[in-house]
């Protein structure tokens, strides 16, 4: 007798790219608050964890998503979040999910692409191209 286990991948679930931090506020629940409607744009589910990669100073971390008033623009990191971050950082909040194995290559992620100097939406796909030699910047 056989078993099949089947394996569950953890896959991006969404992203917002290169989104501004607005606010910080230490004495604050810790969390990122979120515009309600960026929320929705990238599934974005209020309490859900959340990874943030903060491309200013490298810092990369993990809190969870409350409501921000709907059409404010904000992203603001709270509590203990708010060392991770100053105002006007630029940040890539990502969120994950798990799937079946044989769900893998019909999954497709929401991607949000922010405008520059603003956190209203330029663009959503739903796959990032292949990197190629030609592209890649060497930070150092």
């Amino acid at each position: 007798m056989y078993f099949y286990i089947k394996m569950r991948i953890n896959l991006l679930k969404s992203k917002l790219h290169r989104a501004i931090v607005t606010d910080v506020h230490l004495d604050y629940e810790g969390s990122c608050a979120i515009d309600e409607n960026l929320m929705k744009a990238a599934s974005i589910n209020e309490y859900e964890m959340l990874h943030i990669y903060n491309l200013n100073n490298g810092n990369r971390f993990v809190t969870y998503a409350i409501k921000a008033e709907k059409g404010s623009g904000i992203i603001s990191l709270n509590g203990a979040a708010a060392f991770k971050g100053n105002k006007n950082d630029l940040v890539i909040v990502c969120t994950y999910c798990e799937i079946d194995e044989l769900k893998v290559k019909s999954h497709k992620p929401k991607l949000i692409y922010l405008k520059e100097n603003k956190n209203e939406i330029d663009e959503i796909k739903s796959k990032i191209p292949v990197q190629k030699k030609t592209n890649i910047i060497n930070i150092k």
